[in-house]
């Protein structure tokens, strides 16, 4: 591991990426501090943005970015939604955004944790990621009170050229090559599936970015399409962010930033339109 540790540099900045952007967003939404990182030397606060007033008989919703840190979209996707959509809804639901769930892993383009330890299957007690631990920490207040959570993710290249090959050399596995959907895709979750919730989210994204077709045995990355553009995993058995607050309405966004077709800009137009999406759906079905 200390290998492994030594050879992830320092690519990007977490307070110039993104808590500059939260200070921009301090006059008109509340931004809180829930906890802090300490990876060696470098310390690192986390932060989630609540919107307006919590009263109790409004439907509240969770959005979490950078659980993976390397998948950019999903921190500058969740800040877009807060920059340009959350205004929208301020006084219809109980809002809490989390941009950057994992700020070091954010740093240096990387999936894992400083500890090697993926944030997203750590979603349970207890946790082995501080990521996670702290997550959970801070919504245990409002368990059971979340109807919907969004979760923001990108499938990249890299997931099949060294996130895939890397964890089957720590784990001591064969390495099987897969290959990588092009288009986006969510995940519901096999226990819960809702499949209106994930049609409806779909529908607003195509008009950013094109969906994701099965391929030629009907899956996408490895697992069966359920419908057009949609997979399920069994989200709490696998400890995925997703699945933590037992919400009703619950997905996993999957943008393909590698694609020719697509810019960075639509890729975070696409994440901030599947919240916003969501919402609207949650807000008609409540």
């Amino acid at each position: 591991m200390a290998r492994w540790r030594a050879r992830q540099q320092r690519l990007r900045s977490h307070a110039d990426d993104v808590l500059r952007a939260l200070d921009r967003l301090r006059e008109h939404l509340d931004v809180l501090t829930y906890g802090e990182l300490e990876y060696g030397e470098e310390r690192y606060p986390l932060h989630a943005v609540r919107l307006g007033d919590w009263p109790s008989d409004r439907p509240a919703v969770l959005v979490t970015g950078g659980v993976h840190g390397y998948e950019t979209s999903g921190v500058h996707g969740a800040l877009h939604f807060l920059e340009h959509h959350a205004h929208t809804f301020a006084d219809r639901v109980r809002l809490l955004v989390v941009p950057c769930v994992s700020p070091w892993a954010y740093e240096r383009i990387q999936r894992w944790n400083y500890h090697a330890v993926d944030p997203n299957r750590s979603f349970r007690h207890p946790s082995p990621a501080p990521e996670a631990a702290a997550l959970m920490s801070l919504v245990e207040p409002w368990k059971g009170q979340f109807l919907a959570h969004v979760d923001l993710h990108e499938t990249t290249d890299t997931d099949e050229s060294e996130y895939r090959p890397a964890k089957a050399a720590r784990d001591g596995e064969p390495f099987e090559p897969g290959s990588i959907p092009d288009g986006f895709y969510l995940v519901d979750d096999t226990e819960n599936p809702q499949p209106d919730f994930q049609r409806a989210i779909l529908a607003a994204v195509e008009q950013v970015t094109h969906i994701a077709p099965a391929d030629a045995n009907g899956d996408i990355i490895g697992s069966a399409a359920v419908d057009r553009g949609v997979i399920r995993y069994p989200l709490r058995e696998l400890g995925l962010c997703a699945g933590m607050t037992g919400a009703r309405y619950t997905t996993t966004t999957e943008v393909y930033p590698d694609s020719p077709l697509v810019t960075p800009d639509q890729c975070n137009r696409a994440q901030a339109v599947a919240v916003d999406a969501a919402i609207r759906f949650v807000l008609g079905n409540a």
